[in-house]
């Protein structure tokens, strides 16, 4: 990121009514996250000018229309993003990533917004090489969010 140029704004929206979403702590997650990961943005990102992200929550049913429609491929996927600045996220394929992995719903839709948030500033995971450079990136990113996260909700001494 340049010196004075700031990160976008980001919003997240849950349009989807099956499973219960904590809003508030994910838009916080997101805000904090947008900022640090615009830290890494690339050069070649396409994303310079977006003044605002959008994070959608949906459910399976309206992602495998638009992954079938945006990417040709059939059925649900966990996040698509596009380069407008808006990423997709399938609430019910993070409950049921979450099962699988021993994990929350609610981490599962952190990782999906860090990595719609790196496809953004320039990352893709097209191949191995460039999949485990993404993956490193928001490993680190996640933890470094969470810890700002931590810190904000520790109650300050008066």
């Amino acid at each position: 990121m340049k010196q004075g140029e700031r990160p976008p704004s980001i919003q997240v929206r849950d349009v989807q009514r099956s499973i219960k979403i904590r809003l508030s702590e994910l838009q916080s997650f997101a805000e904090i996250a947008c900022a640090l990961a615009w830290r890494h943005k690339r050069l070649r990102s396409g994303s310079a000018s977006i003044p605002m992200i959008v994070v959608v929550i949906i459910g399976d049913r309206q992602m495998a229309r638009l992954h079938q429609r945006f990417s040709g491929v059939p059925g649900p996927t966990d996040v698509l993003t596009f380069h407008h600045g808006e990423i997709v996220i399938s609430a019910e394929t993070a409950r049921r990533q979450a099962r699988a992995f021993g994990s929350t719903t609610e981490n599962e839709l952190r990782l999906y917004i860090l990595h719609g948030l790196l496809h953004l500033c320039g990352f893709d995971d097209a191949s191995a090489r460039a999949r485990a450079a993404m993956h490193q990136v928001q490993d680190q990113l996640l933890s470094d969010v969470l810890r700002r996260e931590k810190r904000l909700k520790k109650p300050q001494a008066v």
